[in-house]
């Protein structure tokens, strides 16, 4: 059966724990697609807040 796993991180580093953690416990064939996003929010001369976040599909 086809899965999906979420991933969501304020720092890029948090997100690529979580998920070496996580595909560790996969086969390497079993991985389908990985979506990988960043997303900066704020205003100009302001401090912005940055989202990393990935998709992991997989077969479970």
């Amino acid at each position: 059966m086809v899965q999906v796993k979420l991933f969501d991180c304020e720092h890029e580093r948090d997100l690529e724990d979580e998920m070496n953690e996580f595909l560790g416990d996969l086969e390497e064939r079993d991985i389908i697609d990985i979506k990988y996003n960043v997303a900066a929010i704020g205003e100009a001369g302001s401090e912005q807040v940055y989202c990393f976040s990935a998709m992991v599909l997989y077969v479970k």
